[in-house]
């Protein structure tokens, strides 16, 4: 502490979208606020900072995390993916190329955060995925533009090698 009584900055070092980055940061500053404020990565949405909305899902060690309550502190030596790092240069993704084929993206708020969840499920199920194993692993992403039908099929696309 200094003598004012602010906390001094935290010095990190971490991988962002492949890339080393190092950034002195608040012990209070959430990851969010350190890709957006920081880094100017600004395709992690803030919405609610309380983990309920999941517009600012990002990949931290390949998972998907709701960085609004990450600090970037905890995030020291790791690696992070953003919505920005997922394409390989102009060749989406494919989840991303599947939620654009099946037009799962209306406003387009929750889309980073729904698409990068879809990647966590993707890279981690076992198996064959049921509809309802994607609603399932979605639920903590809300999106208030559409039912939901497009997105799961979006991610269902994948998931069956349609993509």
């Amino acid at each position: 502490m200094t003598e004012s009584g602010a906390q001094e900055d935290v010095e990190i070092k971490l991988s962002v979208n492949g890339r080393p980055v190092a950034a002195a940061v608040e012990p209070r500053t959430t990851l969010a606020g350190l890709l957006r404020g920081e880094l100017g990565l600004t395709g992690t949405n803030i919405g609610c900072d309380t983990t309920s909305c999941g517009a600012c899902t990002v990949l931290l060690d390949g998972r998907a995390v709701k960085s609004c309550t990450v600090l970037g502190a905890q995030v020291h030596g790791r690696p992070v993916v953003t919505i920005e790092g997922l394409a390989d240069g102009d060749r989406l993704h494919p989840v991303q190329r599947a939620f654009h084929e099946h037009h799962a993206v209306q406003c387009g708020f929750c889309t980073p955060g729904m698409v990068l969840a879809a990647v966590s499920l993707l890279g981690s199920a076992p198996g064959p995925l049921t509809e309802q194993d994607v609603r399932l692993a979605l639920k903590g992403n809300l999106c208030r533009c559409t039912g939901y039908h497009n997105i799961i099929q979006a991610v269902l696309a994948v998931a069956n090698g349609d993509e």
